[in-house]
């Protein structure tokens, strides 16, 4: 059983017509994803632009999203930075505030050792109070949480989960079963990739961390309903009908410029994203479009 959920959404940030935080923009997606299938919403990840946004934005979008489902979905902050006080810091300021977990990326730029992957999140979890998801996505970040580095911080006792975001779902079925050797069989992976949904829950995921249940959250609800009564044909189906749409909001360009141009498109406002992301083409936008189409989302 999923400790978070199986439907996490990592949200978008609203920002309006002249690049502010919108507060209330926030309130309504939030309110709009839990209604729409999201059993939790990370706030502060790569989809939510957390680079682009300042420590008191970061704060006042808590404060706003918890006041509005803060009773009804799960709330997992994005804290993670290179800077390992930093983020110590950070991560002991939203727990004193209130999350269900911390969600923290492996750090960036500095290009850590394996054994300073090991000391950073060890510090984090020590300091924090709620429990700590790792976030492993190499693709960004230029380094790996190696699966022997995560096996021993499985270990730690507030170590609780990894986001899985390596983009190789061969190497997620050998993580699960070095953790389960181990006798880590509490520790949860979540899939951080929409197109490797079905071949991460194949390979032991428990749930996603998803940038596409902005749109078809109900629909990723039926693939985990399906799995979960052992109908895997059925799941296939599901998954193999929503891949091309995964495949365009995830691959067409940086992510989350589509799903954010997707979302205002079908009339949730979330404004344009912050430098130094940009809006999509307009041959972008009609492929967007298209898509939406295709789903019967316009």
């Amino acid at each position: 059983m999923a400790r978070f959920g199986e439907v996490i959404t990592a949200m978008l940030t609203p920002f309006g017509a002249d690049g502010s935080l919108d507060v209330e923009g926030a309130k309504k997606l939030a309110r709009h994803l839990v209604d729409h299938g999201s059993e939790g919403l990370v706030l502060c990840g790569t989809t939510g632009e957390s680079p682009t946004l300042s420590h008191e934005e970061k704060l006042s979008l808590l404060d706003a999203v918890r006041g509005e489902v803060g009773g009804r979905a799960n709330l997992i902050m994005g804290t993670g930075t290179y800077d390992t006080a930093e983020t110590v810091e950070f991560t002991k300021e939203v727990c004193d505030v209130g999350v269900d977990a911390c969600l923290v990326v492996t750090p960036y730029y500095s290009k850590p050792p394996q054994n300073g992957l090991l000391a950073h999140f060890r510090t984090i979890a020590d300091a924090a109070s709620a429990p700590v998801l790792i976030y492993d996505i190499p693709g960004r970040t230029g380094r790996r949480v190696e699966r022997p580095t995560m096996v021993e911080l499985a270990g730690h006792g507030n170590i609780v989960a990894v986001k899985e975001a390596v983009g190789d779902a061969a190497e997620t079925s050998a993580l699960r079963s070095d953790l389960d050797e181990a006798g880590h069989h509490e520790f949860e992976i979540y899939s951080g990739d929409d197109p490797l949904l079905l071949p991460h829950l194949a390979a032991g995921a428990v749930g996603i961390i998803s940038v596409c249940s902005h749109l078809v959250g109900l629909r990723i609800k039926e693939i985990f309903a399906a799995w979960n009564d052992g109908k895997v044909e059925e799941a296939r189906r599901v998954y193999l009908e929503l891949l091309p749409l995964f495949r365009t909001m995830m691959t067409l360009t940086a992510s989350p410029i589509p799903v954010k141009a997707a979302m205002n498109m079908i009339g949730v406002v979330v404004g344009e994203p912050r430098l130094p992301l940009v809006p999509p083409t307009d041959e972008e936008s009609k492929t967007i479009r298209t898509t939406l189409e295709r789903y019967g989302l316009l």
